[in-house]
């Protein structure tokens, strides 16, 4: 009996020495998963992934494919902010242009409105106004905002009509969008 008690005592002074208090108040806080992602709260960059989504190691969606690209979440400039969203439209519109698909509208390359974006970035304009393929500036102006959704946008649409068009090619119709 002597020797159990002298056990408690040590074990409860050991507690005591590391700081345990038994209530797990401060552990749990610090070593939670609330997204069930594996990835721990205090390092969560993205906290409110769909459960079995695969993540980086800052619990971020990893995309596999194009065709797993959110449009909306990644050009969302309520959420990820300006400089990022224009960092994805540059991204995306680099593979875009390798691959020959680089997005055009009105004239203007996807390319040219994320060259004004960055000048206009720059300079402390508020709005953009992308040269057009002949060298002249748009009729169109933008606010550097929804020019750098669209830009990442059409980025990711150009890329994502690309990979769907290679698997489903033989449903386009003649004069349809695709072209091959």
């Amino acid at each position: 009996m002597k020797k159990l008690f002298s056990i408690t005592i040590a074990a409860g002074l050991a507690l005591a020495l590391t700081g345990c208090t038994g209530s797990g108040a401060a552990l749990s806080t610090a070593n939670t998963d609330k997204d069930k992602d594996g990835v721990m709260d205090i390092s969560d960059q993205c906290p409110n992934t769909v459960a079995g989504t695969k993540v980086s190691k800052d619990g971020c969606k990893i995309y596999t494919s194009v065709l797993d690209l959110n449009e909306r979440e990644l050009c969302s400039i309520e959420k990820n902010g300006v400089e990022t969203v224009l960092a994805t439209a540059k991204k995306y519109n680099a593979v875009a242009k390798k691959h020959g698909v680089e997005f055009r509208r009105q004239g203007v390359n996807n390319s040219s409105a994320i060259t004004a974006v960055e000048e206009a970035l720059k300079t402390g304009k508020k709005t953009v106004n992308p040269m057009t393929n002949k060298k002249k500036a748009s009729k169109k102006t933008f606010t550097v905002e929804y020019a750098t959704q669209r830009a990442c946008k059409f980025a990711i649409s150009a890329l994502v009509l690309e990979a769907e068009g290679k698997t489903n090619w033989r449903e386009a119709l003649p004069g349809g969008e695709y072209k091959y």
